[in-house]
Parts: C-alpha cells; sequence; structure tokens
C-alpha cells in the first residue's frame, strides 16, 4: 500500500533498543524529580510554606505525568502492529493515568506516596510483558529510571 505523497513517512528504526538519544531523555527526565526532593530538603515547611507546598505539588503533578506517559507507551506497542485489539495493552495503557489523576487530587504528600507505588506497579507490568513484544532491551533504563523516580516520590512524600 503506497503512502499518500502528502503524508511524511518517519525513517524505520529499531524500536526494541533504546537509542544514546533515548537514554539521554530518560535521564534527563529524572531531574525534576531529583531536583524536586533536594528542594522539598531544603525548603523547611515550617519557614517557607508556601514554597514547600509549591515544590511538593510540582512534583507530585510531574509524577503523574510521568506516569501518564508510561501507560501510553502500551497503546503505542498495540497499535504498531495495526489496528490494535482490545486486550489488555490498551486496559493498561489507561489504569495508570487514572490512578496519577487520583493521586493529583489527593494531598500531594499522599499522591506522591501513590505516585511511588504506581511507578513501580508500572514497572513490574513492563517487566511482565516488555519480553514478548520485543522491547525487553528497554527494562535496564525502565529499572533505573523507576528506581529513581519512586524513591523520590517516597522521599518527598515523607519529607512534606
Amino acid at each position: 500500500m503506497a503512502v499518500p505523497p502528502n503524508i511524511p513517512t518517519a525513517p524505520r528504526t529499531n524500536p526494541t533498543h533504546p537509542t544514546p538519544h533515548a537514554l539521554r531523555l530518560g535521564y534527563l527526565g529524572l531531574l525534576p524529580f531529583v531536583l524536586g526532593v533536594i528542594l522539598i530538603g531544603l525548603l523547611r515547611p515550617d519557614a517557607h510554606l508556601e514554597e514547600h507546598h509549591f515544590v511538593v505539588d510540582a512534583l507530585s503533578k510531574y509524577a503523574a505525568v510521568i506516569v501518564s506517559f508510561l501507560a501510553g507507551i502500551h497503546w503505542g506497542l498495540a497499535m504498531r502492529g495495526g489496528a490494535p485489539k482490545l486486550d489488555d495493552r490498551l486496559t493498561w495503557g489507561v489504569v495508570p493515568s487514572l490512578v496519577a489523576w487520583i493521586a493529583v487530587v489527593m494531598p500531594p504528600y499522599a499522591g506522591l506516596v501513590v505516585h511511588g507505588v504506581t511507578l513501580i506497579v508500572c514497572y513490574l507490568n513492563d517487566r511482565k510483558h516488555y519480553p514478548s513484544w520485543g522491547a525487553a532491551a528497554w527494562l535496564t533504563l525502565r529499572f533505573r529510571l523507576s528506581v529513581v523516580a519512586s524513591l523520590s516520590c517516597f522521599i518527598a512524600a515523607a519529607w512534606s
């Protein structure tokens, strides 16, 4: 089937292995987690109440964005072979986003715990399914990013 001339085609890459650019972007995505924890540690809640709350809230919202991104990957994996089938990948592509939404409307210190647990559950789900989808090579990066992100959420919740 020919691609219509007005629709650009993306160059074919191997989606089964993270590129150096993907690695850099993945680690760059940890900056808000790490900086958030550092700022929360530096801003005493009693002396800097407004700033402290802002940073905790911002970290919770960023964690929700990341959880939603991880869930969305499953839709991409389901659709890369053509029309998506109604299967677990599509369901899983929605559930973490809904949990993240609930966590965002909770007090941030409580929501951060939910985000931390959700990040771990997302990794465990990916660890179970990625090999059968040809994406096992991404698990090392996913593990590293998940550890730092979830620990950041737990530490931030404890310090708030």
